[in-house]
C-alpha cells in the first residue's frame, strides 16, 4: 500500500480503501461532522461507524455535504447487537439507512457474535441474522457484508450454512494484541482483516520502544502503529477528532518499517486485549 487511494480487494471484487477513519466514541453532532469532513479533506475515502456509536446521522451528514462524489467514499456501519435476528436485522437496517441519509452503504457488519438472550442458541440466531444480510446484499442495498469481533469458533458454524461468505472481519488488532489464530483463519479464507484500536486507544503512545522506532523514521508512535498494521496486512481504522492528528494518522506511506523493527514491535503483544472478549454478551 503506497497511499490512501490504495485499496484491498474483497473476494467479490469490491475495492475498500486501505485506511479508514474510526468514529467510536465520537459524539454525535458537530464534533463528528467536523471529524469526518477533516478526514475527507485529508484524503480519507473510508469512514467507519455503527448504530451503537450513536453517530450515524452525523457521519451521513458529513458525507452528503463534503463535496466528494458519494461513489468515491466507502461507508461502513454495523448492526446493533440487540437487533440481531432475521426480521429484526431487516428493520434495523432501514433505520440505519434513514439515519445515514444515503441510498446504499458499502459495507454492513454484524457488530458482535453473541446477542443477549441467545447464549444457548447463538449459532442459529447468528445464522438468521446473516440470512437477512445476504438478502440485503443480493438486493443491492449493500455492496459488501461481513462481521466484527468474530473468533474462529464463531465464524465456522456460520460459514458452514452461509450462501455468501463474510468478506471482512473487524477485530481488535494492534502491536499489543495480535490474535494470531483468527488472523490466520481469515487470511486462509480470503477474509479481509480490519483493525479497530490500531493505536491501542492511545495507551501505549509513550511506550519507549514505539517512540524510539518512530524517531528513526521521523514519525510518531501512533504513526508507527498504523504502519505496523498495514505491513501486517490489516486495514487500520485510526480514530481521532483532531484534524491535525487525523492527517498525521494517514501520513504513513513515506516509510517502511524494517523486518527487524516489525519484530521488535511484535514483542509488545503481551500488552493484551484492551476491549472485552467477544464472548461477552452486550445488552446493545
Amino acid at each position: 500500500m503506497d497511499s490512501l487511494k490504495d485499496c484491498y480487494t474483497l473476494y467479490n471484487g469490491v475495492k475498500i480503501p486501505c485506511v479508514g477513519l474510526g468514529t467510536y466514541l465520537t459524539d454525535d453532532g458537530e464534533t463528528c461532522v467536523n471529524a469526518v469532513r477533516a478526514a475527507i479533506e485529508a484524503g480519507y475515502r473510508h469512514i467507519d461507524t455503527a448504530v451503537a456509536y450513536g453517530n450515524e446521522a452525523s457521519v451521513g451528514k458529513a458525507i452528503r455535504e463534503c463535496g466528494v462524489p458519494r461513489e468515491e467514499i466507502f461507508v461502513t456501519s454495523k448492526l446493533r447487537n440487540v437487533n440481531q435476528g432475521y426480521e429484526e436485522t431487516k428493520a434495523a437496517f432501514e433505520v440505519t439507512m434513514e439515519q445515514l441519509g444515503l441510498d446504499y452503504i458499502d459495507m454492513y457488519l454484524v457488530h458482535w457474535p453473541i446477542a443477549r438472550g441467545h447464549k444457548l442458541d447463538w449459532k442459529e440466531h447468528s445464522y438468521q441474522t446473516w440470512r437477512a444480510f445476504e438478502e440485503l446484499y443480493e438486493a443491492g442495498r449493500i455492496r459488501a457484508i461481513g462481521v466484527s469481533n468474530f473468533l474462529t469458533y464463531h465464524l465456522e458454524p456460520l460459514m458452514e450454512r452461509a450462501k455468501i461468505m463474510p468478506m471482512v472481519n473487524q477485530l481488535e488488532l494492534h502491536p499489543g494484541y495480535h490474535q494470531d489464530e483468527i488472523v490466520a483463519f481469515c487470511k486462509e479464507k480470503g477474509i479481509v482483516l480490519e483493525a479497530w484500536s490500531p493505536m491501542m486507544q492511545g495507551k501505549q503512545m509513550q511506550n519507549p520502544l514505539l517512540i524510539e522506532i518512530g524517531e528513526k523514521y521521523g514519525k510518531s508512535a501512533a504513526q508507527v502503529c498504523v504502519r505496523w498494521s498495514l505491513q501486517k496486512g490489516f486495514l487500520p481504522l485510526p480514530k481521532s477528532v483532531n484534524p491535525e492528528r487525523i492527517r498525521q494518522n494517514a501520513d504513513v506511506f513515506d516509510f517502511v518499517l524494517t523486518d527487524e523493527d516489525v519484530a521488535k514491535i511484535d514483542t509488545l503483544k503481551s500488552v493484551g486485549r484492551l476491549g472485552p472478549h467477544p464472548d461477552t454478551i452486550y445488552p446493545d
